[in-house]
């Protein structure tokens, strides 16, 4: 009997990555889309075209995409209870991947998304007559802000604290998914991914990934600021203004590429579940150094970055502009390693990724003309895989 999935999150930078997976395997899904937010099927068609899916199978997708519009931040996702019941009942599998990455953004805020969006998806999934499996996207920072040592699969606790008020808030979502599991008797799947990235350049019809964002503040802040203080150039022939960061020399990011991401991420939703909450970090198996971002950073950007031990007393313009964006900077510190024992003994070799440096960091960040690539790990021709789950 085909189980039927429904997907949160399905036009986001891991979402569509996750579609793609799901309809290898499922002749339809049921995308669950923010209301308001603008043609989810149009976007999702041009994400599987520029990403080189066959015109037959973009063709098929308003065949098997069923779009229901919804609002994660209020009870019943917004829907009638009529319409809540109804579409719980067809449900036999939810990925929950919706949520804000708002780095900047304020606990309130990214609670109504993150906390009590998490809590709206569980209450569809408790009113489902077909008991549908839970699988919750996390992220591997709800480890927090010990910047050393290994973070453990098995940890969920803010002893530590966080960074900031992201980390916070999908820890706390995390600790809804155990509260459910627990009252329902039901088992869940956790899965927590690095910091996700990929080799296609910028395009305007395409989400971004993290480091796209970080460039970007970079460039916009360097853009704003102006003419360089010839005091603070770099040296006499380099006319890139200094800009100091905090963190460390031998600090390290767990960057992973995102279509492995979602690969690894449905094999281990294929996994029998223990009964309670399985949590696994998706996570590349070596970080990449901060200082290779800081070299790709400063040939995309006209900055020269310096890793400092704490931020200046007297900051630029440049420096104090960037001060605004405190989110981002503490990871540039990280030392720690994220534990992924679990997925390797599920997985196995296979869990491995390919190797992750500057070369493919560039390519997803630098600006070039498009051309439209095979859809990695995956056939040409999505259409002609497809089978009932």
């Amino acid at each position: 009997m085909a189980v039927h999935v429904a997907l949160t999150g399905a036009t986001g930078f891991l979402g569509l990555r996750l579609l793609r997976r799901l309809l290898v395997t499922h002749r339809s899904v049921t995308v669950l889309a923010h209301a308001g937010s603008g043609d989810a099927l149009h976007r999702i068609s041009r994400f599987f075209e520029l990403t080189g899916a066959s015109k037959a199978f973009t063709a098929a997708l308003p065949d098997r995409l069923r779009v229901v519009e919804t609002d994660l931040a209020r009870p019943r996702l917004g829907l009638s209870r009529q319409a809540f019941q109804e579409l719980a009942d067809r449900i036999g599998t939810l990925w929950h991947s919706a949520g804000s990455i708002n780095l900047e953004g304020d606990l309130p805020e990214l609670r109504r998304t993150n906390v009590e969006g998490t809590r709206h998806v569980l209450e569809l999934a408790a009113a489902g007559r077909l008991r549908p499996r839970v699988h919750h996207v996390s992220t591997a920072f709800v480890a927090g802000a010990r910047r050393e040592g290994v973070a453990y699969e098995d940890e969920l606790d803010d002893a530590r604290g966080f960074e900031n008020a992201y980390e916070r808030s999908k820890y706390e979502a995390e600790l809804l998914v155990h509260a459910w599991s627990r009252e329902h008797g039901r088992p869940a799947l956790v899965l927590r991914p690095g910091i996700l990235v990929t080799d296609l350049p910028p395009h305007p019809e395409l989400p971004s990934h993290p480091l796209q964002v970080v460039e970007r503040i970079l460039r916009d802040a360097r853009h704003t600021t102006g003419p360089v203080d010839p005091a603070l150039r770099t040296g006499a022939l380099d006319s890139r203004p200094r800009v100091r960061m905090v963190g460390h020399a031998h600090g390290r990011l767990n960057l992973l590429q995102v279509e492995h991401a979602a690969e690894v991420m449905v094999r281990l939703a294929g996994r029998a579940p223990s009964g309670g909450v399985d949590t696994y970090h998706v996570v590349h198996d070596r970080d990449v150094p901060v200082t290779t971002v800081v070299t790709v950073l400063e040939r995309l950007v006209p900055v020269s970055i310096e890793l400092v031990d704490a931020r200046p007393d007297t900051p630029s313009a440049l420096e104090a502009l960037l001060g605004f964006y405190p989110g981002m900077t503490p990871y540039l510190a990280h030392r720690r390693r994220f534990d992924d024992t679990r997925v390797r003994a599920r997985l196995g070799p296979s869990a491995a990724s390919a190797p992750l440096g500057a070369d493919y960091l560039w390519s997803g960040l630098a600006a070039r003309p498009w051309t439209v690539p095979g859809p990695p790990g995956a056939p040409a021709d999505l259409s002609s895989s497809v089978h009932c789950a």
